[in-house]
C-alpha cells in the first residue's frame, strides 16, 4: 500500500478508540479525523483529531469536511450511519475518490431489520433459531397464546444492543411485547418484532473482514450482556469479553465457515449487496450446532478492544484491501496470546446515569490499554469527565486467559470515578471450566 490514508472515522464509542489506537499504529496512516471521537481518541497521538463542529448524523456536512480535508478514507464505526446508507452517500455526492470500509445501505439492512436478515437465513439455509416476524401487535399476541416452549422476543430495527428480551413466563412475554409494541420502549425499532425460539448453550461471536467475495476471521470470542454478575440484570451494549474462547475448535470453525460465513457472503452477492467491511456474526453453540442468532454489519464493541489487541496484521493495510476487493492477497495474522476487556460503566447504567462526574486514569501495567467511550476530554483545563453509560474498558493480553484476566482487572483498578460499576466475573465461566 503506497498511498497515505487521511481518514474519516465516525464514532464516539470504545469501538472508534481501538480503531483509532490500531489504525495509528500503521505507518500507511497520515491523519485520522474523528467525528466526534471522545477522550481517548482526543489525547491518542498527534496523527488524530477529534472533529466536534459537525455532527455525525449530518452526511452532508461529513462529506463537505472530507473534500475540505482531502479525506480519501472513510470508516463508519457504528451501526446507525451505516443502516442510514452512509457509504451509498459518499459515493454519490461526489466522493468517488474516497475508498469506504463499511457496507452499503442495501447490506446494512442485514443489522437494521431483523425480519430482513431471519428472511435472508431461510432463503440461504443459513441454520438459525425458528421465528414468526409480526408487524402487528394483535397477532403477534394472539401467537404468543398458541405457543408453550420458551421464546425470545426482538424488536426488529436498531435498539443500541438493548432490543432483545427473553421472557421467563408467559405472564412476561406478553409484558415484553406491549412494552416493545404499544408502548414503544425502543421507538421505531418496535414497529416489527421476531418471536423465536429460545435457544441453549453458549454465545460466540465472530468477526469477518469481507470484500464482498473473500472473508477473513479474527478469532471467536465471548460478550457479557448482562449488567450484574451471573449474566443477571437488564441487557447493556456489552459488559466485558474476552478472546480466543474455549468452546469453538478449529474443526468448529471450520464448520461455521464452510456452513454459515461464506453461505452469508456468498448469498448477499447473489442478492445484489455484496458485503464490504466487518461482519459480526452472533452465534448459539447448541447441541444440534452452531446457530445464528444475529448478524451486526460493523466491529462489536467491546468484541473489538480484544480482538484489535491480538491482531499482528496492520489493520489500516486490511481495511482498504477490502475496500478495493482484494482481501484474498492480505493476510490477516493474530497473535497466540489471550485477550480480555473489561467494561466500566457509571453507576445506574443501563438505566439512568450521571454524566458529567470527573475521573482520573493512573498510568497502567504492561500489556494493558485503557479504552475510552463515555468520556469527555477540555484541553483547556486537561480535566476528563464521564458523557455516557458504558464509560471506559480496561483491555489486557496475556500468554493464558488467566493471566489475562487478571492484568484486565488491575487495569480496572487504574480508573477512577464515583459511582463506578463493572462486572467481577468476565471469562468467569471459561475459567471455571
Amino acid at each position: 500500500m503506497t498511498d497515505k490514508l487521511r481518514v474519516l472515522l465516525v464514532g464516539n464509542g470504545g469501538r472508534e478508540h481501538a480503531l483509532a489506537w490500531k489504525l495509528v499504529q500503521s505507518p500507511a496512516i497520515e491523519h485520522i479525523f474523528v467525528v466526534p471521537g471522545n477522550g481517548g481518541t482526543a489525547t491518542l497521538d498527534k496523527k488524530v483529531t477529534n472533529v466536534s463542529d459537525v455532527k455525525d448524523t449530518d452526511f452532508a456536512g461529513l462529506v463537505k469536511f472530507a473534500k475540505e480535508k482531502a479525506v480519501n478514507f472513510l470508516i463508519p464505526g457504528p451501526e446507525a450511519p451505516l443502516v442510514a446508507g452512509i457509504v451509498d452517500y459518499f459515493a454519490k455526492n461526489g466522493c468517488e475518490g474516497i475508498r469506504a470500509f463499511g457496507p452499503s445501505e442495501a447490506a446494512a439492512t442485514m443489522e437494521g431489520s431483523k425480519t430482513f436478515s431471519k428472511d435472508f437465513m431461510k432463503r440461504h439455509n443459513i441454520p438459525t433459531a425458528a421465528y414468526e416476524n409480526f408487524s402487528s401487535y394483535d397477532a403477534a399476541k394472539s401467537y404468543l397464546d398458541t405457543i408453550s416452549h420458551n421464546i425470545v422476543i426482538k424488536a426488529s430495527g436498531l435498539a443500541a444492543g438493548k432490543g432483545v428480551i427473553i421472557p421467563q413466563s408467559k405472564e412476561e412475554a406478553h409484558a415484553a411485547l406491549r412494552d416493545i409494541m404499544l408502548d414503544k420502549e425502543f421507538g421505531a425499532a418496535g414497529d416489527e418484532v421476531v418471536v423465536e425460539e429460545f435457544l441453549e448453550g453458549d454465545e460466540l461471536s465472530i468477526l469477518s473482514f469481507s470484500d464482498g467475495t473473500t472473508i477473513k476471521s479474527l478469532p471467536p470470542a465471548q460478550d457479557h450482556k448482562r449488567i450484574f454478575d451471573n449474566d443477571e440484570g437488564p441487557n447493556t451494549g456489552g459488559m466485558g469479553t474476552y478472546a480466543p474462547t474455549r468452546i469453538a475448535p478449529r474443526d468448529v470453525l471450520d464448520h461455521i465457515d464452510r456452513e454459515i460465513l461464506q453461505p452469508t457472503i456468498d448469498g448477499m452477492r447473489a442478492e445484489g449487496m455484496p458485503f464490504k467491511g466487518v461482519l459480526f456474526t452472533g452465534l448459539m453453540m447448541t447441541k444440534n450446532g452452531p446457530k445464528v442468532l444475529e448478524y451486526n454489519v460493523r466491529f462489536g464493541d467491546p468484541e473489538t478492544q480484544s480482538l484489535l489487541a491480538l491482531m499482528n496484521s496492520d489493520l489500516a493495510e486490511v481495511m482498504v484491501a477490502c475496500a478495493e476487493g482484494r482481501l484474498k492477497d492480505v493476510n490477516v495474522s493474530v497473535s497466540e496470546r489471550s485477550a480480555a476487556t473489561v467494561v466500566v460503566a457509571a453507576g445506574g447504567y443501563p438505566g439512568s446515569y450521571a454524566k458529567g462526574t470527573p475521573m482520573t486514569l493512573d498510568a497502567v501495567p504492561e500489556d494493558v490499554v485503557l479504552f475510552h467511550a463515555g468520556t469527555s476530554y477540555s484541553s483547556s483545563d486537561k480535566t476528563l469527565k464521564t458523557s455516557g453509560g458504558r464509560v471506559i474498558a480496561s483491555t489486557a493480553t496475556a500468554p493464558t486467559l488467566e493471566e489475562a484476566v487478571a492484568k484486565a482487572y488491575k487495569g480496572v483498578e487504574c480508573i477512577h470515578f464515583e459511582g463506578m460499576q463493572y462486572r467481577k466475573d468476565i471469562a468467569g465461566r471459561a475459567l471455571s471450566k
